[in-house]
């Protein structure tokens, strides 16, 4: 696996992470400092659902220009009383700018109770991203077709966004290639020793990726197991980057020219 690089213009991006959880209470700082130690240059933040609101706002306002907000409903905080959780969400969208609408979709994984609900929360939260013009980064699991049969029913014209930790099947991918400004998120399984993923990203290539490390899930090895952070990064770069058998230097000049087209964010220098 090759070395991560930070070249001077290449500003290396982790699209989803979490830093704002309870997980990282304890030493938010270094992991923040180890962060752009590493080369990265901005984190982008998903919203969880109402719980979340306030870790997520003090953190973005103790680093403006480096972290960016999205706003959204997570799959797993839906249930039958969802109306009045979607509404809270909806009235955070007025309260700051935010670089996308997430993390949303469908999750069939721990329960189908509450599947009709989940449909009608996220494509409400579809129709946000369509009026506000916002990229989605929408979660799925166990429920690809179901994500699907939402996105046409709302329609694809204006949607944008990236299928957020894809571990999906090349029939998946071919599904994904027919929606306009869709990319897909990367993150540590494709590091892991049994995992079907690299195959399917060389059948991708590099102009259909995104990074990302969804910290604290989801540690890529060689930490497997441990809490995920943004710097670990470097693992999750280095190995699509064998890959496709290519420059990692080049591979990141791809990979931010992606996360530019889907994301607009301006980073500060440090």
């Amino acid at each position: 696996m090759q070395e991560f690089g930070f070249k001077e213009k290449v500003k290396i991006i982790d699209t989803h992470t979490h830093i704002y959880l309870e997980e990282f209470d304890a030493d938010r700082d270094e992991v923040i400092r180890r962060a752009k130690s590493s080369g990265i240059a901005a984190l982008l933040l998903p919203n969880v659902d109402v719980t979340t609101l306030k870790p997520l706002f003090n953190l973005c306002d103790a680093e403006p220009g480096f972290i960016f907000p999205m706003m959204g409903l997570h799959p797993t905080s839906v249930d039958a009383s969802y109306v009045s959780r979607l509404n809270q969400i909806e009235k955070a969208l007025s309260l700051r700018r935010y670089c996308g609408i997430g993390e949303i979709g469908i999750d069939l994984y721990w329960e189908q109770q509450h599947l009709r609900e989940q449909k009608i929360v996220f494509e409400e939260q579809l129709r946000w991203s369509r009026a506000l013009q916002l990229p989605v980064s929408i979660h799925t699991r166990n429920a690809f077709a179901e994500v699907f049969d939402s996105i046409y029913k709302v329609g694809t014209n204006s949607l944008r966004g990236v299928f957020h930790c894809f571990s999906g099947t090349t029939d998946e991918l071919e599904a994904i290639r027919q929606l306009p400004g869709f990319k897909l998120g990367v993150n540590g399984i494709v590091t892991f020793k049994k995992s079907p993923l690299p195959e399917v990203l060389r059948q991708a290539g590099p102009e259909m990726l995104l990074l990302e490390t969804d910290a604290p899930y989801l540690a890529p090895s060689p930490y497997r197991g441990k809490r995920n952070e943004p710097s670990f990064l470097r693992e999750i770069a280095g190995q699509i980057a064998s890959i496709f058998e290519t420059d990692l230097d080049e591979l990141l000049e791809t990979i931010q020219e992606n996360t530019f087209e889907i994301f607009d964010i301006q980073c500060i220098e440090f």
